[in-house]
């Protein structure tokens, strides 16, 4: 792994030593999961976004409400061979 050096302050560097797992997690480490956990909590925060968005659609809430009532009657919709058969293939 190559390596290089970069500039932090003193104060930076104390809250970064106050984070640390144990004492012995390096600096690569500590940054590396303190970015990961960032990118999980972004991943989280868009799909919540994302599922709001959806429930706050009553014409798509409905949509998927018959949807879930055709299946539980044992209606899948078209079969896949019939899928098939529609686009030519």
């Amino acid at each position: 792994m190559e390596t290089t050096t970069i500039q932090i302050d003193k104060a930076l560097k104390e809250k970064l030593e106050s984070i640390k797992l144990h004492q012995r997690e390096t600096f690569n480490e500590l940054i590396s999961r303190v970015i990961d956990n960032d990118s999980l909590e972004n991943a989280s925060r868009e799909s919540l976004i994302a599922t709001v968005e959806v429930m706050s659609d009553p014409e798509l809430m409905r949509s998927i409400a018959q949807s879930m009532e055709e299946i539980e009657k044992g209606d899948y919709g078209t079969s896949l061979d019939d899928f098939r058969k529609e686009l030519g293939a």
